[in-house]
């Protein structure tokens, strides 16, 4: 689980993108490579010293499985992008040709490099914490005993045992099979799961869907392609962002900008204009050094980076850092009922014989029925708790079929203690009996209080996998379950609601049963319930019915992952929850997938987003974080991009007026950081519960480009009024002073509006910020420092009227924009 963040250029780094997206297919050819034969059965696994004799061998499951970049990575992510290589190179000239005063860009470069790096690293440590919390453990068997370890200590020659949810580590061959069934979408993109038989390989990446049993590895560490695949899997991965390709964007805008710009200013300065050379050079860089919005890809890494190391105090690891963003955008949460709203144990409230069965008898084959499954359910496991068996079990398991989602029931077949055979199946009533069974009205009226309802049938014949076995079952009793509700899960949905966000209840249980329980939790539209088994195929009226109802029940894996894609077909950003391996193709096809802590392997592994507490109270957390992300970066971008805009301007200004360029390095640091560096730095990591909007590019540059617009006209008229208005030595100071108030007063006002909505600290910030200016004009030495003095009342408040009317300018086209395009 690696971090692929946006280094400091703005451009991504290469990497792969989803597990859904590898393509194993064209280098493992076929998709099950040729495997050494199996090695010879071993029921009790490596003996201590094998395991030692092979650690010595090298012959270790060492592929090293990081949660993000090292410091190395980091640091070079931050340090070497072409904005820090421009400023560097001019940075340096001017060490050697101005006053130190003039090299404080350098310095605040510096701070802000060191501030990326120190924020990432803090956000590396949380995540790494937080991998080896949510770390999965295999279950290897060695001298006969089965115990968990790390993924790294597992040597070649181990078995490994496996079960439903389980994920294959490494590549190896089948060496027991209990109705193992494997899933290898994640490799080859086929959603059927395949049925393993002793004998067959099993490769790293792909995960047990029903069934159970072990395996031999036969491939650990970096020999197995397989695995090594399933470790760029399993990384932190850089899928789509609009707020991070939009950045992109813009720097890409910038640099050809800033390029020609740049050429037309040098020549200006240094050729044009017979100047002294030194301060030709000195305002030359001027001139540059403001053009680049060198910030801006910081304080999108650091809010990105907080935003982590927030989510992980409260448990919840980021797998892919645009997910932070994502579920900021997402319009729909579709939800499985079980481990989301309810938490996973249940409890069996009664237990109804049918048809004259007697209750000890029934009581006799649940219990059986529970220890016929060595990986139950949580259904099953309510029933085990309810009839645990005491000793030796009165009947003889001699064949069992682990739950699938897709059958929707078990079976066991049984040796009872009197000799007779006899063979069940448990599972969901609607799917055992016919359509018109006069049980099915009993069973209603249990699902609309919310109750699941299991019914245990007995079958002819001892073959449970044949695919008739279902039909002429003998229905014996309906077990009643009641499951436990999240106490905080009606808040959560309440949040959702008042966000405008639509929630979807997607359950594989009876819809007018995940219904109830929705509707016990205050979900909108709870009574909206549909079967899944009437959903229609197509998928514009698939997506028509998912609009119009809340609640799906009797839904099939594959159906959920066709769910997501029709509701994404209509334009919808979709998040997905779930823990179990049904919801796993669903998960890997969302725009966001989210996965409970508890939850399997499988889920865990192309979620997201983990909640390591499984709480889904967590989430409304994750969506405030996106927002305060997207929210608050929108509002220092535009302030970055003003300060690039009024740049470019009075850059191409300059030279076509052939005038010496008013400002040298050590103002336009100044007015950068009181009026963009500081106040930036805290805007962005304010709170911000702004929905978030799409066309981020789009929304930026149309208030950038006309505030820009306006602050260079405004500066420009002042620094050509003040040309003609002070004369002799030292005019060029007074005139760059005069345009330099200008400038600041107009820059002020963008921030000023750009920290609307008005609090006690955002106030403070911006009064702060004019005042840290006004002690620079009045203290003397800072006068000095900074060339920075008011000559005379008559420019300086020409220079004021001047920023009053731009304002009064920017008031109206801010106004004007926001009415004309609705953001």
């Amino acid at each position: 689980m690696t971090q692929r963040a946006l280094d400091s250029s703005g451009e991504q780094t290469p990497g792969p993108s989803r597990p859904a997206m590898i393509d194993a297919g064209a280098e493992l050819d076929p998709v099950h490579p040729m495997e050494p034969p199996p090695p010879p059965r071993r029921p009790d696994g490596l003996s201590t010293a094998e395991v030692a004799e092979r650690v010595a061998r090298g012959e270790v499951n060492d592929v090293p499985v990081r949660s993000s970049r090292s410091i190395t990575e980091i640091v070079r992510a931050n340090v070497l992008t072409r904005f820090n290589l421009i400023i560097g190179v001019l940075w340096v000239i001017m060490l050697f040709v101005a006053p130190i005063q003039d090299s404080l860009f350098g310095f605040v470069i510096v701070a802000n490099t060191g501030i990326g790096i120190i924020q990432e690293w803090r956000a590396k440590r949380t995540l790494d914490s937080l991998a080896v919390i949510g770390e999965a453990k295999p279950t290897v068997r060695r001298d006969g005993v089965a115990a968990e370890i790390s993924t790294s200590e597992i040597v070649l020659g181990d078995l490994i045992e496996l079960g439903p949810g389980d994920k294959v580590v490494v590549d190896g061959t089948v060496a027991e099979a209990d109705s193992l069934e494997i899933d290898e979408s994640l490799l080859t993109g086929e959603a059927d799961p395949v049925l393993k038989r002793a004998g067959d390989p099993v490769m790293s990446g792909s995960f047990v869907v029903a069934g159970g049993g072990a395996f031999t590895a036969t491939k650990v560490g970096r020999e197995a392609y397989a695995a090594q695949l399933a470790e760029e899997a399993s990384r932190f991965t850089l899928v789509h962002s609009e707020l991070r390709s939009g950045i992109s964007t813009i720097l890409k805008y910038v640099t050809w900008m800033m390029v020609p710009t740049a050429i037309g200013l040098i020549i200006s300065q240094l050729v044009v204009k017979d100047n002294n050379f030194k301060d030709s050079v000195a305002r030359t860089v001027g001139g540059i050094v403001p053009m680049i919005p060198e910030g801006l890809v910081l304080l999108t890494s650091v809010a990105f980076a907080i935003g982590v190391v927030r989510l992980g105090r409260k448990q919840c690891l980021v797998q892919e850092l645009p997910a932070i963003e994502g579920l900021a955008r997402v319009d729909v949460v579709c939800l499985d009922k079980t481990g989301t709203l309810t938490e996973g144990g249940m409890d069996v409230t009664e237990v109804r014989p049918l048809n004259g069965s007697d209750e000890a008898y029934v009581e006799e084959a649940l219990r059986s029925f529970g220890a016929s499954d060595p990986r139950p359910n949580a259904s099953l496991q309510a029933i085990i708790d309810a009839y645990p068996v005491d000793g030796e079990a009165a009947w003889t398991v001699t064949d069992a079929m682990p739950f699938s989602s897709a059958r929707k029931y078990s079976g066991a077949a049984f040796t009872e203690a009197d000799g007779t055979a006899s063979a069940w199946l448990l599972g969901a009533p609607d799917v055992l009996l016919s359509e018109g069974d006069a049980t099915l009205a009993e069973i209603e009226q249990l699902n609309e209080q919310g109750l699941r309802v299991l019914l245990l049938a007995r079958v002819q014949g001892d073959d449970l996998d044949a695919p008739g076995a279902a039909a002429g079952a003998a229905p014996t009793a309906l077990v009643v379950l009641e499951q436990r509700l999240r106490p905080d899960a009606g808040d959560t949905l309440a949040y959702f609601a008042d966000q405008n966000v639509a929630t979807k209840v997607i359950s594989g249980d009876n819809a007018v049963s995940v219904g109830a329980v929705a509707g016990k939790l205050g979900l909108a539209g709870a009574e909206n319930t549909l079967d899944a088994r009437r959903l229609p195929t197509d998928p514009d009226e698939m997506a028509t019915a998912m609009e119009q109802n809340a609640v799906f029940g009797r839904v099939t894996p594959q159906q959920k992952r066709d769910m997501v894609a029709a509701l994404q077909s209509r334009g919808h950003t979709v998040a997905m929850t779930g823990d179990g391996v049904n919801d796993v193709l669903a998960l890997k096809d969302a725009d966001i997938g989210v996965s409970m802590g508890s939850g399997s392997e499988a889920t865990r592994a192309v979620a997201q987003i983990v909640l390591l507490n499984n709480s889904f109270a967590t989430l409304p957390s994750v969506v405030a974080e996106g927002r305060r992300v997207i929210g608050n970066i929108t509002r220092v971008a535009t302030l970055f991009l003003t300060k690039t805009v009024y740049s470019v301007l009075l850059a191409i200004l300059v030279v076509c007026t052939q005038v010496e360029y008013p400002f040298l390095p050590r103002h336009l640091t100044l007015l950068a950081t009181l009026t963009i560096g500081v106040p930036a730095f805290f805007l962005a990591l304010a709170p911000n519960k702004e929905r978030a909007q799409p066309h981020f590019v789009r929304r930026v540059m149309r208030y950038a480009i006309p505030s820009g617009v306006i602050a260079a006209a405004a500066t420009f008229t002042t620094y050509l009024v003040a040309r003609h208005h002070y004369t002799g030595e030292g005019a060029l100071d007074a005139e760059t002073s005069a345009a330099t108030l200008t400038l600041f007063l107009v820059a002020m006002w963008v921030l000023a509006i750009i920290a609307r909505p008005y609090t006690w600290w955002r106030i403070g910030l911006v009064a702060a910020m004019g005042l840290g200016f006004l002690i620079v004009l009045v203290v003397p030495w800072l006068q000095d420092f900074f060339a920075l003095k008011l000559v005379g009342t008559t420019m300086p408040w020409t220079a004021v009227g001047i920023a009053v009317a731009a304002a009064a300018l920017l008031e109206f086209v801010w106004r004007w924009v926001g009415r004309r395009f609705g953001v």
